[in-house]
């Protein structure tokens, strides 16, 4: 259910009144808020569903989890200051807004970095998700893994894009995420930064021609329905930070942040399963629309357009984080 911008600040100071350390832990129960941006469906919303009734379940009730989806609670970068400040508990936010915060989380989505839709879990669950969990810290924020936001593909109203050529003299929207919009610019697309709750709006009334995201969120959004172009470029591969407010953080016991732990890795294992799947399905269910035109594109040529984003990010004050992600996303 969405609710009108109006009542979010509201909503914003109810999830301050929960993480307060007098109603937190008020008669030995615990009560937390967790926001994200997804539609019902989408299988960021179903896992932190999942999440929820875990607390819960393993808990014995005394932990309840809010799920507050569909922005309700602001966009991912609103939440993310929520966040830092104390009056959110807990976000599954986006891979683009998180990178504000935290610039070296965008090269998770260097252009084709990973062999395959399973490869990056190997890595985010390693010695680089480690890595970003400390960083993280630095800036006020626990990490409690990654989820998966999908191989990204792109969309448009105008035509195919079989090569790199196609996109020139498109307007494509991006995350405000540096690395989509160096990609899609060394493509030779303009880009443009919209909120993804607006962009089925802003695709409708053509302030943009297209955009870029994951089958998923395609579906979920109804994305399709204004773009009848599906061209599976599979360019790159995002991740959803889940992130704590170390503010919240400091104020459970031990053994409450342990089972939080436990229950987002659990989510993130089904999460991931659940996207795997609904790609799968959404990729047949989007072939067999005769109002949809899905094309396959041979990546050579796109691999080659965008070479020198990698570069260009290696030359950055966190390059050495880049090499050595790049080392482990190839080993």
């Amino acid at each position: 259910m969405n609710i009108p911008t109006t009542r979010r600040a509201a909503l914003l100071g109810a999830a301050g009144l929960l993480a307060m350390p007098g109603l937190l832990q008020a008669q030995g129960q615990l009560k937390l808020t967790l926001g994200h941006g997804a539609a019902p469906g989408n299988p960021r919303s179903l896992a932190a569903e999942r999440m929820a009734a875990l607390l819960k379940e393993r808990s014995n009730g005394r932990i309840e989890m809010r799920v507050a989806g569909s922005a309700q609670l602001g966009d991912d970068a609103a939440m993310l200051t929520a966040l830092r400040t104390g009056t959110l508990d807990l976000s599954v936010n986006s891979q683009g807004a998180a990178s504000a915060v935290l610039p070296e989380l965008a090269a998770l989505g260097l252009p084709f970095l990973f062999a395959d839709a399973t490869a990056p879990y190997g890595v985010v669950d390693g010695a680089i998700g480690e890595e970003l969990a400390r960083r993280f810290e630095g800036v006020g924020l626990i990490s409690l893994g990654f989820w998966d936001n999908g191989i990204r593909h792109t969309t448009n109203s105008k035509r195919p894009i079989a090569q790199p050529a196609d996109l020139k003299g498109l307007k494509i929207r991006t995350p405000p995420d540096p690395m989509t919009i160096d990609i899609f610019q060394s493509l030779g697309a303009a880009t443009q930064q919209i909120n993804f709750g607006e962009l089925y709006v802003a695709l409708q009334q053509g302030v943009v021609d297209g955009q870029e995201n994951p089958l998923a969120n395609i579906q979920s959004s109804k994305l399709f329905e204004v773009n009848k172009y599906i061209s599976l470029t599979g360019h790159k591969w995002e991740c959803n930070p889940v992130l704590v407010s170390r503010i919240a953080w400091g104020r459970l016991k031990p053994e409450d942040r342990k089972l939080l732990q436990e229950t987002a890795r659990e989510a993130a294992t089904y999460q991931r399963g659940l996207s795997q799947e609904i790609d799968r399905k959404l990729l047949a269910e989007f072939r067999a629309n005769a109002a949809l035109a899905v094309n396959q594109v041979d990546q050579a040529p796109f691999r080659a357009a965008t070479a020198s984003v990698a570069e260009r990010w290696e030359a950055k004050p966190f390059g050495d984080f880049v090499k050595r992600l790049r080392a482990a996303a190839a080993a």
